[in-house]
């Protein structure tokens, strides 16, 4: 099944593509640019991120936010900020050896998780509040969390038992807000005047992002309704209007995103996020994710919405072991 909606954005990200080298001019070396608005990951080098012809900060290009570092701070690191350089080579190795042997499944070269913890060497990505915690859900999300659970994961009799991800709808590391997750640890920004398109490799969703100034719109969508704006050296990117079908981490379709990106050097991008849902956790939290630019291309990720073949599946495994003489 395939929407007009979900075919707008990738056209208009392959029309962006096509735009005139001129475009994409650099600044002269003394040109002077206003210091970034949030820590870096990485540390930042001494001259100046490019800039577009039209003088707004360049983001364009494919990056990776592959790393080891998990979201949340273990509970055996408890007021540990930073690891040392041995902790971070200790926790880098047996994360790799035990992931090797849980990703086993599909083979050595479908996985790509990264293979080192962020160059600041934080013990989580999380990184308010200060244990390195998403905080605790709400009772009123505890129970929406119950309500949601598929009772025929495993044996499904309907499309709607199977994830999202199965059905090649939304992946919920791909965002928004953008997590590492298993593989497709890649995000293409591609640059106008008026929109920005945040286009992420993990089932080829593209977000067009006005950057005019207009309101934010009425209509509850996938991906939520973005609006981005300019704060110094910041891309700013509020989203609100979620659909309920879609949750990250168990918020509602009151979830209210905040993104960041800051290029602190030619070859890191700051990306730090902020989610606020009073309906899901106690309080709003920050994680904090360096992006490093890679040479691309990002390829095409065949999953085509419904993922036909693999629901077909599904669903005649079910009815095959459910009938009579199987039971």
């Amino acid at each position: 099944m395939t929407t007009p909606s979900r075919g707008l954005p990738i056209a208009l990200a392959v029309a962006l593509v096509t735009t005139s080298p001129q475009a994409r001019q650099r600044p002269a070396a003394n040109d002077q640019a206003a210091a970034p608005s949030v820590t870096p990951s990485a540390p930042a080098r001494s001259r100046t991120p490019p800039r577009t012809s039209w003088g707004d900060p360049d983001l364009d290009g494919v990056w990776n936010y592959a790393t080891l570092t998990p979201l949340e701070r273990g509970r055996d690191m408890a007021g540990k900020d930073i690891l040392s350089e041995e902790e971070a080579t200790a926790l880098e190795r047996q994360t790799i050896a035990r992931r090797a042997t849980t990703n086993a499944t599909a083979g050595p070269d479908w996985w790509d998780t990264g293979t080192a913890v962020l160059k600041n060497r934080r013990t989580s990505l999380v990184v308010d509040p200060p244990d390195g915690r998403v905080p605790p859900m709400t009772p009123e999300a505890q129970k929406r969390q119950a309500a949601r659970a598929r009772p025929n994961r495993n044996n499904p009799e309907a499309p709607e038992d199977l994830a999202l991800n199965e059905r090649c709808l939304l992946w919920a590391t791909a965002g928004p807000p953008m997590l590492p997750g298993v593989y497709n640890n890649n995000v293409q920004f591609i640059q106008t005047r008026d929109f920005i398109v945040i286009f992420n490799e993990m089932i080829h969703d593209a977000r067009i992002v006005p950057m005019d100034g207009r309101p934010h719109g009425t209509v509850r969508r996938w991906m939520g309704d973005s609006r981005g704006r300019w704060e110094g050296q910041t891309l700013v990117v509020d989203t609100v209007h979620f659909i309920d079908k879609v949750n990250f981490r168990g918020s509602s379709e009151n979830l209210h995103l905040v993104e960041r990106f800051t290029r602190t050097s030619d070859d890191t991008l700051e990306y730090r996020f902020t989610v606020d849902d009073p309906t899901t956790w106690t309080r709003p939290w920050s994680a904090d994710v360096a992006m490093t630019r890679i040479p691309g291309p990002i390829y095409e990720y065949a999953c085509h919405e419904g993922n036909e073949r693999s629901v077909v599946g599904s669903l005649s495994g079910t009815l095959a072991t459910s009938a009579p003489g199987n039971r």
